[in-house]
């Protein structure tokens, strides 16, 4: 066998209405229903389904909870910068921004926290 890509991610969430404005109007994901009513967040070719804390879809993490996750985001800042974003959405930065590795090579990211206090570093390659 052989890994190709992940398609998709679980975070379980305290509220998912919080969490798809977090998400939509920071990061610019788009929120999805699927199935039977389900939320997703969408982005490029990969989503993050979410999961109401107490009312997981099964099967599940052994352990959901919410704010347990560290999630590397790469991001594309537009016309500016990623700091110059987060600072006009108002949203704390936890840290950098600091050179880090990524998959395929460095990369400059900032930590910021979600609804949940995940922690989601935002990254760019470093060219």
């Amino acid at each position: 066998m052989h890994t190709l890509r992940i398609d998709h991610l679980v975070l379980t969430v305290a509220s998912i209405p919080a969490t798809c404005e977090f998400y939509s109007r920071v990061l610019g994901m788009e929120v999805v229903t699927f199935g039977e009513g389900r939320t997703a967040l969408s982005f490029g070719n990969q989503k993050i389904n979410l999961h109401q804390v107490g009312r997981e879809f099964e099967p599940k993490a052994n352990r959901p909870t919410a704010g347990s996750a560290d999630l590397c985001l790469i991001v594309d800042p537009g016309n500016g910068d990623i700091m110059a974003h987060l600072a006009a959405h108002q949203i704390a930065v936890e840290a950098g921004p600091v050179v880090r590795t990524g998959a395929i090579g460095p990369i400059r990211s900032v930590y910021v926290r979600d609804p949940d206090h995940n922690l989601i570093e935002l990254s760019e390659y470093i060219r």
